[in-house]
């Protein structure tokens, strides 16, 4: 009895699975050409401000009298100031100043948003109005003379405390924001499941309505970043900032404004940074707002689309 081998049976190709919602935002943020050169332009920044310093034997603070007002030299290489301090290490230790205060005043400042606006839009009723009434009566207020007149008695605290001042004038928006997005999401059908299957409210508002606005705040806290750093830099231009003998890019801004014409080095290097910090902060911001929102691209390839047709239609 002879049998007939059957063959094996082949096993069907896998299906890729789809694509989740991580990697594509990675895919348009990726093939964003401003989001890309902000992202690359902020890393070589950060990589300037904590790296650059070991470059160079000199630290801020040392002073060198036999080289006073020196141009860019191969011992100094961005010069030096009035009183002989090395501009590349007082530039990069401003850089590092300012941003650490910019990262830390946004970080506070959107974790605050998102919380109170959260709980405003959430709970609503007396809640939602004692909120509102909050923000709009700090909204009134000016921030820039508060903190001018708050900032002096301050001083002794360090500059953790001038963090706390620009992060308490800077969340109102944001929680305005996040408070009608959450009045919006609460009505959806995955918060009224979690509401009749008896879930706390706070947890909610963490485990169901924040994640619903990560893509607003991360973008917000992004630009955020880049107002942090301009407000300071404001701010210790007018003294009201960071205090002497630390520096930051204001103060530098500050002391050679008077000399940009005579001796550009002591105010070019530190006034470019904060131009480009600033440029690749607005670049990274709207590639990521592009990347989180699927209907912004939407939206500008159909003007691109529309002012092709209209160029068509006139040829």
């Amino acid at each position: 009895m002879t049998t007939t081998a059957t063959p094996p049976e082949t096993a069907a190709p896998e299906t890729p699975a789809p694509a989740g919602r991580t990697r594509v935002a990675l895919r348009r943020f990726a093939a964003s050409t401003n989001a890309v050169v902000g992202a690359a332009v902020l890393l070589l920044l950060f990589l300037l401000a904590f790296g650059g310093p070991y470059l160079t034997h000199w630290s801020h603070t040392d002073i060198d009298y036999s080289a006073l007002r020196q141009a860019p030299s191969a011992t100094h290489w961005w010069g030096t100031n009035r009183i002989g301090q090395d501009v590349y290490a007082q530039v990069l230790h401003g850089l590092q100043k300012s941003l650490l205060i910019g990262l830390l005043v946004a970080l506070f400042a959107t974790v605050l948003a998102s919380v109170v606006g959260a709980c405003a839009g959430y709970f609503g009723g007396w809640t939602d109005r004692l909120v509102t009434f909050f923000i709009d009566l700090l909204l009134v207020f000016p921030a820039f003379l508060i903190i001018a007149i708050v900032s002096p008695r301050l001083r002794d605290t360090g500059w953790l405390a001038f963090v706390g001042l620009l992060a308490v004038f800077g969340w109102m928006i944001t929680a305005r924001v996040v408070r009608s997005m959450t009045r919006s999401l609460k009505e959806r059908d995955f918060v009224r499941a979690a509401e009749l299957m008896g879930v706390h409210p706070l947890r909610i508002i963490f485990r169901h309505i924040l994640p619903n606005v990560s893509s607003f705040l991360i973008v917000d806290a992004t630009i955020a970043v880049g107002g942090a750093v301009m407000s300071e830099t404001g701010l210790s231009y007018f003294g009201f900032g960071v205090q002497p003998p630390d520096v930051s890019l204001g103060t530098l801004i500050a002391d050679g404004s008077g000399a940009a014409v005579t001796y550009p080095w002591m105010f070019f290097f530190a006034a470019g940074l904060l131009v480009v910090f600033v440029l690749a902060v607005n670049f990274l911001g709207d590639g990521l707002r592009d990347a989180l929102d699927p209907t912004s691209g939407q939206h500008r390839r159909r003007r691109r689309r529309k002012g092709t047709t209209h160029d068509r239609a006139a040829r």
